[in-house]
Protein backbone atom coordinates (compact mmCIF):
# COMPACT_ATOMS: atom_id res chain seq x y z
CA UNK A 1 0.00 0.00 0.00
CA UNK A 2 1.73 3.39 -1.39
CA UNK A 3 0.99 6.54 1.20
CA UNK A 4 -1.58 7.81 -1.34
CA UNK A 5 -3.59 4.70 -0.75
CA UNK A 6 -3.10 4.77 3.20
CA UNK A 7 -5.78 6.02 4.86
CA UNK A 8 -5.70 9.79 6.88
CA UNK A 9 -5.79 8.13 10.73
CA UNK A 10 -8.15 10.81 12.95
CA UNK A 11 -8.12 11.29 16.95
CA UNK A 12 -11.44 12.00 18.03
CA UNK A 13 -11.63 13.90 21.46
CA UNK A 14 -14.48 15.72 22.89
CA UNK A 15 -16.19 15.12 26.33
CA UNK A 16 -19.79 14.51 24.59
CA UNK A 17 -19.94 10.66 23.50
CA UNK A 18 -22.92 11.53 21.17
CA UNK A 19 -20.43 14.21 19.36
CA UNK A 20 -17.87 11.03 19.40
CA UNK A 21 -20.28 9.09 17.96
CA UNK A 22 -21.55 11.14 15.13
CA UNK A 23 -17.38 12.10 14.17
CA UNK A 24 -17.45 8.28 14.23
CA UNK A 25 -20.61 8.03 11.92
CA UNK A 26 -19.08 10.53 9.68
CA UNK A 27 -15.43 9.09 9.35
CA UNK A 28 -16.90 6.16 8.78
CA UNK A 29 -18.37 6.49 4.98
CA UNK A 30 -14.87 8.27 4.01
CA UNK A 31 -12.70 5.99 2.56
CA UNK A 32 -9.71 7.57 2.86
CA UNK A 33 -10.05 8.20 6.41
CA UNK A 34 -10.05 6.05 9.54
CA UNK A 35 -11.06 6.54 13.20
CA UNK A 36 -8.20 5.03 15.00
CA UNK A 37 -9.08 6.30 18.33
CA UNK A 38 -11.78 7.84 20.66
CA UNK A 39 -11.40 9.87 23.72
CA UNK A 40 -13.56 12.14 26.37
CA UNK A 41 -10.90 14.65 26.94
CA UNK A 42 -7.43 15.52 25.95
CA UNK A 43 -5.69 15.35 29.03
CA UNK A 44 -3.60 19.06 29.07
CA UNK A 45 -0.78 17.94 30.56
CA UNK A 46 -0.42 15.75 26.98
CA UNK A 47 -0.82 18.52 25.05
CA UNK A 48 2.30 19.86 27.20
CA UNK A 49 4.19 16.70 26.57
CA UNK A 50 3.64 16.25 22.83
CA UNK A 51 4.58 19.92 22.01
CA UNK A 52 7.84 19.52 23.85
CA UNK A 53 8.77 16.87 21.59
CA UNK A 54 7.95 14.04 23.90
CA UNK A 55 5.06 11.01 23.31
CA UNK A 56 1.88 10.24 25.32
CA UNK A 57 0.31 7.67 25.17
CA UNK A 58 -3.05 6.39 27.34
CA UNK A 59 -2.58 3.47 29.96
CA UNK A 60 -5.24 1.88 27.93
CA UNK A 61 -3.77 2.52 24.91
CA UNK A 62 -0.28 1.22 26.36
CA UNK A 63 -1.82 -2.41 27.55
CA UNK A 64 -2.69 -2.97 24.34
CA UNK A 65 0.57 -2.27 22.95
CA UNK A 66 2.29 -4.12 25.39
CA UNK A 67 0.00 -7.19 25.20
CA UNK A 68 1.15 -7.10 21.57
CA UNK A 69 4.73 -5.69 22.05
CA UNK A 70 6.27 -9.45 22.15
CA UNK A 71 4.16 -10.73 18.64
CA UNK A 72 6.08 -11.89 16.11
CA UNK A 73 5.74 -9.77 12.75
CA UNK A 74 4.12 -11.31 9.56
CA UNK A 75 6.63 -11.43 6.50
CA UNK A 76 5.26 -9.38 3.52
CA UNK A 77 4.54 -12.54 1.96
CA UNK A 78 2.52 -13.80 5.07
CA UNK A 79 0.56 -10.61 5.24
CA UNK A 80 -0.26 -11.08 1.31
CA UNK A 81 -1.42 -15.11 2.47
CA UNK A 82 -3.50 -13.38 4.91
CA UNK A 83 -5.33 -10.85 2.77
CA UNK A 84 -6.00 -13.86 0.34
CA UNK A 85 -7.61 -15.49 2.87
CA UNK A 86 -9.39 -12.46 4.36
CA UNK A 87 -11.23 -12.25 0.37
CA UNK A 88 -12.22 -16.17 1.12
CA UNK A 89 -9.76 -17.45 -1.01
CA UNK A 90 -8.59 -21.03 -0.74
CA UNK A 91 -5.38 -22.40 -0.16
CA UNK A 92 -5.45 -23.78 -3.88
CA UNK A 93 -6.68 -19.94 -5.03
CA UNK A 94 -3.99 -18.57 -2.84
CA UNK A 95 -1.11 -20.87 -4.12
CA UNK A 96 -2.01 -19.71 -7.92
CA UNK A 97 -2.41 -16.03 -7.23
CA UNK A 98 1.22 -15.96 -5.41
CA UNK A 99 2.86 -18.51 -8.05
CA UNK A 100 3.61 -20.87 -4.86
CA UNK A 101 2.69 -24.34 -3.99
CA UNK A 102 -0.34 -25.44 -2.13
CA UNK A 103 2.40 -26.76 0.69
CA UNK A 104 4.07 -23.45 0.42
CA UNK A 105 0.73 -21.62 1.46
CA UNK A 106 0.10 -24.13 4.38
CA UNK A 107 3.06 -23.73 5.74
CA UNK A 108 2.63 -19.52 5.50
CA UNK A 109 -1.09 -20.27 7.12
CA UNK A 110 0.32 -22.25 10.28
CA UNK A 111 3.14 -19.89 10.94
CA UNK A 112 0.12 -17.23 10.72
CA UNK A 113 -1.72 -19.04 13.17
CA UNK A 114 0.87 -19.42 15.00
CA UNK A 115 2.43 -15.72 15.51
CA UNK A 116 -1.09 -14.37 15.93
CA UNK A 117 -2.03 -17.17 18.39
CA UNK A 118 -5.28 -18.05 16.52
CA UNK A 119 -7.49 -20.45 16.43
CA UNK A 120 -8.44 -20.37 13.04
CA UNK A 121 -7.81 -18.57 9.61
CA UNK A 122 -11.07 -16.86 10.23
CA UNK A 123 -9.37 -15.87 13.89
CA UNK A 124 -6.74 -14.73 12.20
CA UNK A 125 -8.46 -12.51 9.76
CA UNK A 126 -10.28 -11.43 12.48
CA UNK A 127 -6.91 -10.26 14.53
CA UNK A 128 -5.39 -9.21 11.38
CA UNK A 129 -8.32 -6.51 11.48
CA UNK A 130 -8.28 -5.58 14.48
CA UNK A 131 -4.63 -4.91 14.54
CA UNK A 132 -3.97 -3.10 11.10
CA UNK A 133 -2.29 -6.06 9.51
CA UNK A 134 -4.72 -5.83 6.55
CA UNK A 135 -7.86 -4.21 5.60
CA UNK A 136 -10.30 -4.90 3.73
Amino acid sequence: MNTQDTPIRVLSVDDHPILREGVAALLAGQADLKLVAQAANGLPESIRLVHAGQRRIAPEVATDVAEHAADDALSPREVAVLRLIASGNANKMIAAELSISEETVKGHVKNILAKLAANDRTHAVTIGLKRGIIEL
